[in-house]
C-alpha cells in the first residue's frame, strides 16, 4: 500500500494553492506559489490576494470575481496576472470555491492557480493574427505604441462605463429593497443583507472610478456649491456614521464654523470620510482620531489627525497618486483612490490638501479660501 504524505502533496503540488479568509486575506499559501512568485509565505500571509495582482486584475477581481464568488460559491478559470517579487508579471489561470458552514456563512475561499504563460501567449498571438489579417500592416510594436497614445480614450471609456453601470445597479438595489420587505427565513435575510452590502460596495467603486476619470481627463471634480447652507451638520453626520461603523474606536470632533463656507458640502463630507477612514485604518487603535474644522478671517480649515507609526518619506511622495495603497497596511478593501479623490476635491474648491507625519502625529490638513460674501 502506498504511503501518502498529504502535507507534501499540498506544499509541492503542480499548482499554486491559496486559502483566503472570507474578507479576502491570505491564510495559507503553498510552497509552489511562493517559488513561482518569489514572495515568501510571511510576505503574503495576512495580505489580500488582490494586493498581489496588477491594477487591471485588482479592479476585475474586486468588482467582478469577488461578488460573483460570494453569490454563486465558485468561479472557474479566470485569468489573473500576479506581480512577482522582481516586479515581473506571472500569468495564471485560477479556480475558486467558497467553503461555507451549514447555515451558509462563508468560512474560507480556496484558490488553485496554474501557470498559463503558454496559453496566454497563444491567445495573444491569435488576437494579433486576427488584427493583422484585418489591417494587413499592424504589428505588435504598433499596437504597443497605440496603447500609449490612446490612454486618454481608455479613461473616457471608464467614465462612460461607470455611468452605464449606475442604472442596472440602481435597479438591483430597488429590487433588493422590495425583497427585503417579504423575507421569511433567516437564510433569505442573510442573502438580502449580502446583496445590499455588495450593491453599496459596487456603488462606491463606481463613484471612485468616475471621480478618477474626471480628475485625470482634466475636467476635475464637479461641485454643487451651496453657499449659506450649514456645513457642520454634514461633517458631524459623517463622523457619526464612522463612529457606528468602527465601534471601540474614539473619534473626537471639534467644530468652530462661525462663517458661511461657499463649498459643496457633500463633497467635503466625502473628503472627510476618506480622511477619517484612512486614519482609522493606519492610526493607533488605542488613541483617538481627532477631527477639527474652523473658519478664520478668510480661510476654512479642516484637519484630521491620528497617532501611530509615521508615514515613510517614500510613501509621502505618492500618497495622493491614484491606486497607491502603501505596503505597511493593505487591510482595507478598495482601489487606493481615497486620498487621490480627496486631493481632487480640495483642488476643485481652490484649496489644498497637505500632510505631515511624525512619530507623535500624522495630520492631513485641508484649507480653502472663504467666498468674498463671507
Amino acid at each position: 500500500m502506498v504511503s501518502l504524505d498529504f502535507t507534501d502533496m499540498v506544499e509541492n503540488a503542480p499548482c499554486g494553492y491559496v486559502s483566503l479568509s472570507p474578507d479576502g486575506r491570505m491564510e495559507y499559501v503553498n510552497r509552489t506559489l511562493t517559488g513561482w512568485s518569489g514572495h515568501t509565505a510571511d510576505q503574503m500571509i495576512g495580505k489580500r490576494f488582490s494586493d498581489f495582482l496588477t491594477m487591471a486584475g485588482r479592479i476585475y477581481y474586486e468588482t467582478h470575481i469577488a461578488p460573483l464568488l460570494r453569490m454563486q460559491g465558485s468561479f472557474d478559470e479566470f485569468a489573473v496576472d500576479v506581480i512577482k517579487a522582481d516586479g515581473q508579471r506571472l500569468q495564471m489561470i485560477a479556480n475558486a470555491t467558497e467553503r461555507r458552514d451549514t447555515d451558509g456563512k462563508p468560512l474560507s475561499i480556496r484558490l488553485a492557480l496554474s501557470r498559463a504563460t503558454d496559453r496566454r501567449r497563444y491567445e495573444q498571438e491569435l488576437l494579433r493574427a486576427r488584427e493583422a489579417a484585418r489591417t494587413g500592416e499592424r504589428s505588435a510594436e504598433v499596437n504597443l505604441q497605440r496603447e500609449h497614445e490612446t490612454s486618454e480614450l481608455r479613461e473616457q471609456f471608464i467614465a462612460v462605463l461607470g455611468h452605464d453601470l449606475r442604472n442596472p445597479l440602481a435597479s438591483i438595489s430597488a429590487g433588493v429593497r422590495i425583497l427585503d420587505r417579504t423575507v421569511q427565513t433567516e437564510k433569505e435575510r442573510q442573502v438580502i443583507a449580502m446583496m445590499q452590502t455588495t450593491v453599496m460596495r459596487m456603488a462606491g467603486l463606481i463613484d471612485d472610478v468616475l471621480d478618477l476619470a474626471r480628475g485625470r481627463l482634466g475636467g476635475g471634480i464637479r461641485l454643487n456649491l451651496d453657499f449659506g447652507k450649514p456645513l457642520e451638520p454634514v461633517l458631524m453626520g459623517v463622523v457619526d456614521e464612522l463612529r457606528l461603523a468602527s465601534p471601540g474606536r474614539i473619534i473626537q470632533a471639534e467644530f468652530n464654523i462661525e462663517r458661511p463656507v461657499n463649498c459643496d458640502g457633500q463633497r467635503l463630507g466625502q473628503m472627510l470620510s476618506n480622511l477619517v477612514g484612512n486614519a482609522l485604518t493606519h492610526g493607533s487603535s488605542s488613541k483617538p482620531v481627532i477631527v477639527h474644522a474652523e473658519t478664520r478671517e478668510r480661510v476654512f480649515e479642516l484637519w484630521v489627525s491620528n497617532a501611530g507609526q509615521p508615514i515613510p518619506q517614500a510613501a509621502m511622495d505618492k500618497l495622493f497618486e491614484p491606486f497607491f495603497r502603501g505596503n505597511a497596511h493593505a487591510s482595507r478593501q478598495g482601489l487606493g483612490l481615497g486620498l487621490y479623490i480627496a486631493s481632487q476635491i480640495a483642488k476643485a474648491h481652490g484649496g489644498e490638501l497637505t500632510v505631515s507625519s511624525t512619530s507623535e502625529e500624522t495630520k492631513f490638513t485641508f484649507t480653502m479660501p472663504l467666498s468674498a460674501e463671507a
